[in-house]
């Protein structure tokens, strides 16, 4: 045989091993090309994000400045959303009362009681 014969016939062989692997750990294997079409992805979109932002700085950086915007103002909305007592927040605030003066009792005192004929 020559030595392209032997080598295309190592070839199959090492493609029969990796077919029979792969129906040994088929779900696992299906994950892996699921992680590493994801992998693909992102990086595909990072690349693509970089030369963005090369070619067009201003535009990344108003963009960015909209996007923490829009996150304070959710927050701010959030936070404006607990001290109205929303049934959202964890917590109510309540405001303590402070009486001026002597205040209201149910009871008559002795000095308030006056008597008419005296």
């Amino acid at each position: 045989m020559s030595k392209l014969g032997e080598l295309s016939e190592r070839a199959l062989d090492l493609v029969e091993q990796a077919g029979g692997k792969l129906k040994l750990g088929g779900d696992a294997a299906g994950k892996l090309l699921q992680t590493g079409a994801a992998l693909g992805v992102v990086r595909t979109g990072a690349k693509a994000a970089t030369g963005f932002v090369r070619r067009n700085p201003v535009v990344a950086v108003a963009a960015g400045v909209g996007v923490g915007l829009l996150a304070f103002a959710a927050y701010r909305r959030r936070k404006r959303a607990q001290m109205e007592g929303s049934t959202e927040g964890p917590h109510r605030r309540i405001d303590p009362r402070r009486v001026e003066g002597p205040g209201k009792s149910t009871r008559r005192r002795k000095a308030e009681v006056v008597d008419a004929d005296v």
